[in-house]
């Protein structure tokens, strides 16, 4: 196979169709490093927290190590989390539009092949995790079971976005583990205020797949709220910006985090308002609008973990 046949519906035209070598565009695909997105969105709970944690404890020697380790993990890891998605939906994939292109639905890739590929990548992940203290690495380790669930969720609950949510805002956790070896009311707060920022924009993602969706029974945050999706986003969002403005004034944060929380509220309300839920291609540029939402948030968190260690 060759061209555009070779490729996932919703992921043309990037390094992986054009530059990556030919062999491994299937296992590229796979990881989802044809669509990076997801693995950044993974990551902003980490670097968050790492951040918040750094300036509780008064000191950034570290941090730029972290974040490093950090964004390597969030990367394989949200690979693997992929490859398990695709083997256990590759059913599902199959008879929906978007989806059918995967690499294992289009015969790509065999199962065997993506779960010795999934190996290879949680053994990545184990390497990473294993820098860190062994509190971390139990905290780390634990988030496997949600992962693991996860696929399964959209088959009997309308509300798979909670458990999406809760493997998704795990690294507002690993932070606080890895920096402060413990996980304080800070942490459980920064991890609710992540989990209902995940549940908001992949409602925005759902909404690309809802036809599809319905006529194969999956389930999903975007189809329970249809029309009123519109509110819903403004309770969850809403949730999310008030829940980690409790996690930020717990940990007893300064004026930069304010200034970047009030940022990533306005990204988040700008999305609200230009949100069309009939339309999938602003629906799913809205969804990765959010990467540039977690920066800024970010963006405030570091500076006040700089100001805070001088």
């Amino acid at each position: 196979m060759s061209g555009a046949a070779d490729r996932v519906a919703d992921a043309t035209g990037n390094w992986v169709d054009s530059r990556a070598p030919r062999w491994s565009r299937p296992y590229l695909r796979l990881s989802r490093l044809d669509r990076p997105i997801g693995s950044w969105l993974l990551l902003m709970p980490c670097w968050w927290s790492a951040a918040i944690a750094a300036g509780m404890a008064h000191s950034i020697d570290q941090l730029p190590f972290i974040l490093a380790l950090f964004f390597v993990g969030a990367f394989v890891m949200r690979g693997a989390g992929c490859t398990w998605n695709d083997i256990t939906d590759r059913d599902l994939d199959a008879r929906v539009e978007r989806t059918r292109s995967r690499p294992i639905p289009a015969g790509q890739v065999s199962v065997p092949q993506a779960l010795a590929f999934l190996i290879v990548q949680a053994l990545i992940g184990l390497a990473v995790l294993l820098q860190f203290n062994f509190f971390a690495v139990a905290i780390g380790i634990a988030s496997l079971i949600v992962v693991a669930v996860y696929p399964f969720m959209k088959r009997i609950t309308w509300w798979p976005q909670i458990v999406l949510g809760l493997a998704f805002s795990w690294g507002a956790l690993m932070g606080f583990a890895v920096t402060l070896g413990r996980i304080d009311a800070a942490a459980i707060a920064l991890y609710a205020g992540s989990i209902a920022w995940v549940i908001g924009y992949d409602t925005i993602y759902a909404h690309q797949d809802t036809e599809d969706d319905a006529l194969i029974g999956i389930k999903s945050t975007a189809r329970l709220f249809g029309s009123r999706t519109g509110p819903a986003l403004m309770l969850f969002y809403g949730l999310a910006v008030v829940l980690i403005g409790v996690a930020l004034a717990l940990a007893g944060t300064g004026f930069p985090v304010w200034i970047g929380l009030a940022a990533f509220a306005a990204h988040l309300v700008w999305q609200i308002r230009r949100l069309q839920i009939d339309d999938p291609a602003l629906c799913l540029r809205l969804f990765k609008s959010n990467r540039d939402a977690g920066l800024l948030l970010f963006a405030g968190l570091l500076a006040d973990a700089v100001i805070r260690a001088g």
